[in-house]
């Protein structure tokens, strides 16, 4: 059985602790073999490559990423237990009311840190994928929210753990505070030392995402900033030129396993058996993504032939429809706001969508009326 760190006791609330402090990576004593994931690594590049390829169905990329980012921020904040819905989402960006905002702000703060993370990656400026990015995505991760009281951008300087009441019955006791900077300067190291690393990426990314929640160096947020870090390090080594996937998906729906191979790396040496999960999520993450794509270009296909056909439609209606995909609720000032157009003028092109059975009025009142594209909603949260 391979090991994969080493375990010192340490005193933590005034108990003996046994912390788990990981061997740097990649994993040796025996390294891992490249028949145990070449045929599963091949699958994923592939599926992510026909996921590209199938995004140029679509008029505008944009339409894609708008969904698939906030299913990613969703689903990752889903797997820590909050209760938000992707039309909670879309109300709040609407600027409906939302009964639970303390969830769909941790959502949205998810939203800002993984932007934060995309565009210091693709600024000539920016910085690479680093301790200080990750500090400042985490930052915003947990602004004016839940665990805001834990140290937002600031790697955790106590003892934390997970599963039990105290350090003492923990299910896992992370590394001691001091060895936290010299774990993540290593995993940076790995990150960057492709000479000396001559694995796949999404090898690499699947070996860095449990050493990241092994490290655990933040007292709140790691499960959410480990899974952003996965979209990251797509990002980074150019796996997908956008980020059309959303691998939380699969985490959440396999949430039982994921906890139990993260825990066999530790407990058992099993990288290969995490390494086999972990690729299986992407290539099904990929297809999941691939299939959403392929249906929303036909519905949005089908919807613009029924505004083409109608005698009614006009150039307010068709710019309406095209902005659906990015607005899905909305109200006629939103429109009209959109269109650059009068009030009378996006109303009646609200009016041509909802006849013609496109969108909904939700409201049921003659004024201050609010609107849904239910059918691009449905499939979405499908």
């Amino acid at each position: 059985m391979r090991s994969t760190g080493t375990t010192i006791t340490s005193t933590t609330l005034g108990e003996p602790v046994r912390a788990f402090v990981p061997h740097p990576l990649p994993p040796a004593d025996p390294p891992l073999a490249p028949e145990s994931f070449a045929a599963a690594n091949h699958a994923a590049e592939m599926a992510l490559a026909r996921l590209a390829g199938v995004a140029g169905l679509v008029p505008s990329v944009d339409w894609l990423l708008y969904s698939a980012i906030r299913k990613e921020a969703l689903l990752t904040s889903q797997i820590e237990g909050t209760q938000a819905t992707l039309v909670d989402l879309f109300d709040e960006e609407a600027g409906f009311t939302v009964s639970n905002t303390d969830d769909v702000e941790e959502v949205t703060n998810y939203l800002r840190a993984f932007r934060l993370v995309q565009d210091s990656l693709r600024e000539p400026a920016g910085l690479p994928i680093s301790v200080r990015l990750l500090c400042d995505a985490h930052r915003l991760l947990l602004d004016g929210v839940r665990g805001q009281g834990k140290q937002p951008g600031e790697l955790r300087r106590s003892q934390n753990w997970i599963g039990g009441t105290r350090p003492g019955n923990a299910v896992f006791v992370p590394p001691p505070p001091e060895r936290v900077p010299d774990l993540l300067a290593g995993l940076e190291r790995f990150i960057h030392d492709g000479e000396a690393q001559p694995l796949p990426p999404l090898v690499k990314t699947a070996l860095i995402h449990v050493q990241f929640e092994t490290i655990h160096p933040f007292l709140d947020g790691n499960g959410r900033m480990g899974r952003l870090l996965i979209a990251a390090l797509l990002e980074h080594w150019g796996l997908l030129p956008e980020p059309l996937m959303y691998v939380s998906g699969y985490l959440k729906q396999h949430q039982k396993e994921y906890y139990r191979r993260l825990s066999n790396v530790r407990t058992e040496g099993d990288w290969e058996g995490w390494v086999a999960f972990f690729l299986e999520g992407v290539a099904l993450a990929a297809q999941e993504a691939e299939r959403n794509i392929v249906a929303v270009a036909a519905l949005l296909a089908q919807d613009r032939r029924r505004l083409l056909a109608s005698p009614r439609g006009g150039m307010a209606s068709y710019r309406l429809l095209e902005l659906l995909p990015m607005m899905p609720r909305f109200t006629i000032e939103q429109v009209r706001q959109k269109l650059d157009s009068s009030f009378p003028t996006a109303s009646a092109a609200v009016k041509v969508l909802a006849d013609l059975g496109i969108v909904s009025e939700l409201t049921g009142q003659k004024t201050h009326r609010s609107y849904s594209y239910v059918a691009y909603i449905a499939l979405l949260a499908g």
